[in-house]
């Protein structure tokens, strides 16, 4: 049965969920960006000004968080979680400036990423993706 109406062809969800992928693209750059940030330790130790208690469990505390929210991609919240993520990155110029240099490193990979959500929101409202294509 062909149906010839492209108002409902434009409407077709896609066969496969085109946002599974992208979910894992962030949840692996969130593993990705923790191990980053805790091989920032050494840098602060050796070249910067030494760790402090405080800039070791904003460093670690950060880390595991991003490690931990690597699993909650499915969440509605969790591209709000993401940036967040990446302006306590960005905010780590406060501990040091390779931390702070990391963190806009890794929020420009986001940035990207961000991009790519909105294409696919666009290409699948207007039926271009593929699983939406005969």
């Amino acid at each position: 049965m062909s149906n010839d109406n492209p108002e409902q062809q434009q409407f077709r969800p896609p066969t496969t969920d085109p946002w599974k992928g992208l979910r894992g693209v962030m949840a692996g750059t969130l593993v990705l960006e923790a191990i980053v940030v805790l091989l920032v330790l050494p840098v602060i130790a050796t070249v910067g000004g030494g760790l402090s208690a405080w800039s070791t469990a904003y460093v670690v505390g950060l880390a595991v968080v991003m490690i931990a929210g690597a699993g909650l991609q499915k969440r509605p919240w969790a591209i709000r979680f993401n940036v967040t993520l990446q302006v306590l990155a960005v905010l780590g110029f406060v501990v040091d400036l390779a931390f702070g240099a990391v963190g806009v490193l890794f929020a420009v990979v986001w940035a990207y990423i961000l991009y790519l959500r909105k294409d696919i929101k666009d290409r699948e409202s207007r039926g271009l993706l593929p699983g939406q294509r005969d």
